[in-house]
């Protein structure tokens, strides 16, 4: 449960919105989007900044930005925009939504910088006019250390960018079609599914083409992982939008939703805390908008510039 481990960073950045809304534009592909019936703005910003304190608590360090702009609903989850890697590399991506377009930041990206050992950053937003998107770990979910992307056929998911990204970081995609239980397409690929260390959460029922399904299930298990196997139901309840990260004492933890640590079976929160010990947050206003806590968290897989 100790040691380093590439899947689990040590650092993550979040974004507190002053003017969260469930996004209009994005509800026309996110089953898992729901209106509220009364503002919730107030509530999600105190709900970032509680989860914020609860991770810092954990031993995580925290960068927090805050976006007082009121043209972005969904700047709450930054993963969708960019990712990083070892190496000192930075991805910046292309958003499907045009109000998202936005959430991408300079002062994120000089603070990323300023902080830490950047050698290249790729961006790839420029392929927006050519309606090619891939958003982020929100569409890959990304094995680090088998070099894997495991990724949910969408809109937002485009064939031919993930092969050239797979082609630049060096990861294998692993591209599959995968739908709800009423067969509405899985927007992206990290509400089904998340791998940490030694164990990875998926709804394998989602991917309805059989010999697909037994391919992506043999590949996690080839890549060390004991499968823990989620219902669509459990898919509701957020339980497959988690995400390990590493303490400062070396340990390393689950960060997921309150909602989805409640909808966990005793068997499978065995074979989690076997491997790290779960971190709930409660983020039930956020998850209004379709996301949860993986889309709040954009890990930092990056080496620290030494302190003068």
């Amino acid at each position: 449960m100790t040691g380093f481990s590439a899947q689990a960073p040590a650092a993550v950045v979040m974004i507190r919105p002053h003017h969260f809304r469930p996004n209009p534009q994005t509800a026309i592909d996110n089953a898992f989007q729901s209106a509220p019936e009364t503002d919730v703005s107030r509530q999600a910003r105190a709900t970032v900044t509680k989860a914020a304190e609860q991770l810092r608590d954990a031993g995580v360090e925290v960068v927090l930005f805050d976006d007082r702009t009121s043209s972005h609903p969904d700047s709450v989850f930054p993963n969708n925009w960019f990712s990083t890697h070892a190496g000192g590399r930075v991805a910046v991506y292309p958003m499907r939504a045009a109000n998202r377009r936005g959430e991408r930041r300079s002062d994120v990206i000089e603070f990323l910088k300023r902080a830490y050992r950047v050698q290249e950053v790729i961006d790839y937003s420029g392929l927006e006019p050519d309606e090619l998107f891939l958003e982020g770990t929100g569409a890959m979910v990304l094995d680090h250390v088998a070099r894997i992307a495991y990724v949910a056929r969408s809109a937002r998911a485009d064939p031919f960018l993930l092969e050239r990204f797979c082609t630049t970081f060096g990861y294998e995609p692993m591209l599959f079609d995968a739908a709800d239980q009423h067969g509405t397409p899985i927007y992206h690929t990290n509400v089904m599914m998340c791998v940490a260390t030694d164990f990875a959460l998926i709804g394998s029922a989602a991917i309805a083409d059989d010999r697909r399904r037994a391919a992506v299930l043999q590949r996690l298990v080839d890549g060390g992982h004991e499968v823990i196997d989620l219902s669509f139901d459990q898919l509701g309840a957020f339980a497959g939008n988690a995400i390990e990260l590493r303490s400062r004492d070396g340990s390393r933890l689950l960060a997921m939703s309150t909602t989805a640590e409640r909808a966990l079976t005793a068997a499978q929160r065995f074979v989690i805390e076997s491997s790290c010990r779960i971190l709930p947050l409660e983020v039930g206003p956020i998850e209004l908008a379709g996301g949860s806590v993986r889309c709040m968290l954009a890990g930092i897989h990056l080496d620290p510039r030494p302190i003068d």
